[in-house]
C-alpha cells in the first residue's frame, strides 16, 4: 500500500481536511480522511510520502488528440496527413496532460479511439481517455471541411478522421452506430455552427430536432451521453429537448436556457481556455477571427449567468495541439483559475474539475475524481496550497506527484 501524509486533503467534493492521510491499495482508495482514522502502517508497505496538499487527479471533459502540427488550425490538414503521423505526435499530449495532474480526459473527436486501447495496455504514458471517435456534423456544418469537395470529406471519414457527416434520421442513427461500433465511450454532436469553420454561423441552429433526437435515442440504447458542441441559444435548446447530457461552450446561455439546464440536469462545459489562448495568442486563422473575437466576452458573461444561475459546470479545455504555443497540452489546469474569475470559489473550481468530471459520461462514468475509499487511486500532490492560489494547478512544476490507478506516474 502507498500511504500520503498531508497537510490538507480536498476530497473533490466537500469541504477541505486538515492533517490528513491518503492510503492507496493497488489501483483503488482504501482511506482518505483524518490522521485520527487512518489505519496504523503496515510491515512491508512502501515509506509513506509527506505532502502539502493532495487532491484526486483532474478531470479535462473536452480535448482532442488531433495531432496536427503545431500552430496549425485549418481541418483540411486532418486529411492530409496519415493518422499514424498525427496518432504519433498525440503521444507528446498524453505525457504533458499527466505532468499537468490529469488523468482522465473525454476527448471529443480525434484520434482518442486508437490511442485508448494502448494506454489501457500500458504501452503509452496517458490518461484514461474516454473518447467520443468522429464528430457528427451535418453537410456544410462546424464538422464539414469546406475546402475539400465533400466527396473527400466522406472519404476521410471512411479512414477515421475526425469528422462524419450525416443528413437525415435514418443516417444519423448509422452514424452513431458506427461510433458505437468502434467502442465509443460518448457521442459527440454538432447542435450549432462553430468558430473554426469557415461559412457557418455560430448562432444557426444545424442538425434538426428529429435528428438530433434520433442520435439521442440511439446512443441512449447503448447507455452512452451525448456532448453537444453548441453557441447559439437555438442548438442550446434543440439539445436541451433532444436529452443531451452536456452543453460544450454554451456562448449564448440566457436565463431561459439556464433555467432549461437546470431543469434537464446537462452540465456545462464552458472551455474558457480555447477562447482565451486563441485570442490572445494570435492564432485564430482568417476566416474565424471575427467570429472569435465577436463571442468572446459574451460567451465568458454567459458562462458567469450559468454559474450565478446554480447550473452545474464541468472543466474543459478544448485544447488539442502538440508542441509549446497556445492551445497545447500541459497547461490544462488554467482552466480553474478562469472559472473562477467568472465568479467560482476555488473550491467550486476544483470540484468542477474533479468529482464533476466523471458525470459528463452518464452511464459510462467511473468511480473516480474523490478522494474517497473504493474510488480509484487518481491523486494529486501539489507543492502549495491550491485553495489559496488556483493558479499552482496551471504549474505542472508545482504538481510534484501524480498517481494513475495507484501506478506512480510522475514524482
Amino acid at each position: 500500500m502507498q500511504r500520503i501524509e498531508a497537510d490538507q486533503l480536498i476530497p473533490g467534493r466537500g469541504a477541505p481536511v486538515r492533517d490528513a492521510v491518503v492510503v492507496m491499495d493497488g489501483p483503488v482508495i482504501a482511506y482518505a480522511g483524518p490522521r485520527a482514522g487512518a489505519p496504523d502502517p503496515v510491515a512491508g508497505d512502501a515509506p509513506p510520502m509527506r505532502a502539502r496538499t493532495v487532491l484526486p487527479g483532474l478531470w479535462d471533459c473536452h480535448t482532442h488528440l488531433l495531432g496536427s502540427r503545431p500552430g496549425n488550425f485549418d481541418y483540411a490538414q486532418f486529411g492530409q496527413e496519415h493518422v499514424a503521423t498525427r496518432a504519433a505526435r498525440s503521444t507528446q499530449s498524453l505525457r504533458r496532460a499527466l505532468d499537468a495532474g490529469v488523468t482522465s480526459i473525454r476527448e471529443l473527436g480525434g484520434l482518442g479511439l486508437y490511442l485508448a486501447p494502448v494506454v489501457n495496455e500500458g504501452l503509452l504514458p496517458g490518461p484514461s481517455i474516454y473518447a467520443a471517435g468522429s464528430v457528427l456534423s451535418v453537410t456544410g456544418g462546424h464538422g464539414d471541411i469546406h475546402s475539400f469537395p465533400v466527396e473527400w470529406v466522406h472519404d476521410t471519414a471512411r479512414m477515421g478522421a475526425e469528422f462524419r457527416l450525416a443528413d437525415g434520421a435514418a443516417e444519423c442513427a448509422k452514424v452513431v452506430r458506427e461510433q458505437l461500433r468502434r467502442n465509443a465511450r460518448i457521442i459527440k454532436v454538432c447542435a450549432s455552427g462553430g468558430v473554426l469553420s469557415v461559412i457557418d454561423d455560430p448562432m444557426h441552429q444545424q442538425f434538426t430536432d428529429r435528428e438530433l433526437r434520433t442520435i439521442v435515442e440511439v446512443a441512449g440504447l447503448a447507455e452512452r451521453s451525448v456532448a453537444a458542441h453548441c453557441h447559439g441559444k437555438p442548438g442550446i435548446m434543440a439539445a436541451l429537448e433532444a436529452g443531451v447530457l452536456t452543453i460544450e461552450h454554451g456562448s449564448y446561455l440566457d436565463d431561459e436556457a439556464c433555467a432549461a439546464m437546470k431543469e434537464t440536469g446537462a452540465i456545462l462545459v464552458p472551455t474558457l481556455t480555447i477562447i482565451r489562448e486563441m485570442v490572445d495568442g494570435g492564432v485564430v486563422p482568417p476566416y474565424a477571427a471575427e467570429k472569435m473575437k465577436s463571442i468572446m466576452d459574451i460567451h465568458r458573461t454567459n458562462v458567469a449567468r450559468a454559474h450565478a444561475a446554480g447550473v452545474t459546470i464541468a472543466m474543459g479545455t478544448d485544447l488539442g495541439s502538440p508542441g509549446d504555443g497556445p492551445v497545447s497540452w500541459g497547461h490544462n489546469g488554467h482552466e480553474l483559475t478562469l472559472l473562477a474569475e467568472i465568479g467560482m470559489s476555488p473550491l467550486e473550481a476544483i470540484e468542477a474539475a474533479t468529482a464533476t468530471g466523471p458525470a459528463t459520461l452518464g452511464r459510462q462514468a467511473p468511480r473516480s475524481g474523490r478522494l474517497e475509499a473504493g474510488f480509484d487511486a487518481d491523486v494529486l500532490v501539489v507543492d502549495g496550497d491550491p485553495l489559496a492560489d488556483l493558479s499552482l494547478l496551471a504549474d505542472p512544476s508545482r504538481i510534484t506527484a501524480v498517481w494513475q490507478a495507484g501506478a506512480l506516474v510522475k514524482g
